[in-house]
């Protein structure tokens, strides 16, 4: 073989990226945040997914069930979940980026149901749907007094609840609103939100610490997102889905 013909040809497969550097990107179904059906996989994915290509990591995204989610990024299966809220639990086994959205999560009720919200005594009284894996908020999540009941997905939760099977469910509020403006249209007139919100919090990536370089992803992605707010091309993804 020529030596010319040689070299082009080993620069050719130095360049080439592996499977090894392609990150493995998992999330549940989540819409509008995560969901293979929408453009680009869902707000979340496209903007974890531009990020990620900014910082110089080519990423591939699977969708799963939550509880395999995190049981694949624990293993190391996966390389980093796109939607997580923070807990400490989770610090066990990955590394939390910067928050990069921020979710509002509400209380949904039988419309017509006397429940109220104020503090988390009122609602000890009340079964509450939530979906399996999922964290809340710190207070919420450890509660012991709290009846949990756990579902699948929040659309198992909101027709548990219509049906009568739990008294309270609880959500991302923009989820809810896009969930009750598809899949379950059926029951949207039958559900309203309590007033008072439970918590206010911050999406983050959760990079496994099973990936060796947990930490420069988790970097690298933090000053992405920076630079993206900063030039106007965070914005412009938001408005590309309606947010």
């Amino acid at each position: 073989m020529p030596l010319r013909l040689l070299l082009l040809l080993l620069c050719l497969v130095s360049a080439a990226p592996r499977a090894d550097d392609v990150l493995r990107v998992a999330a549940d179904r989540w819409p509008p945040y995560a969901d293979i059906r929408l453009p680009d996989g869902g707000v979340a994915v496209h903007l974890v997914r531009a990020a990620l290509q900014r910082a110089g990591y080519a990423s591939e995204y699977v969708e799963v069930p939550w509880p395999r989610v995190l049981h694949g990024v624990r293993g190391g299966e996966y390389d980093l979940v796109v939607d997580a809220w923070y807990s400490p639990e989770r610090e066990a086994f990955g590394v939390f980026s910067e928050s990069y959205l921020s979710n509002r999560v509400r209380l949904l009720k039988r419309r017509g149901s006397p429940i109220t919200f104020a503090h988390l005594a009122d609602l000890y009284p009340y079964r509450i749907a939530v979906v399996r894996g999922y964290s809340y908020s710190p207070e919420f999540d450890s509660d012991p007094k709290l009846r949990r009941v756990p579902v699948l997905s929040f659309a198992n939760a909101a027709l548990m609840l219509q049906a009568g099977r739990v008294d309270l469910t609880l959500e991302d509020e923009i989820t809810a609103r896009h969930q009750f403006a598809g899949e379950l249209a059926a029951v949207r007139g039958e559900l309203e939100f309590l007033p008072v919100p439970l918590a206010e919090k911050g999406l983050h990536i959760l990079v496994s610490l099973r990936n060796p370089k947990h930490a420069q992803i988790v970097a690298a992605f933090n000053e992405a997102i920076r630079a993206m707010r900063a030039d106007g091309s965070y914005d412009a993804l938001m408005r590309e889905h309606g947010l």
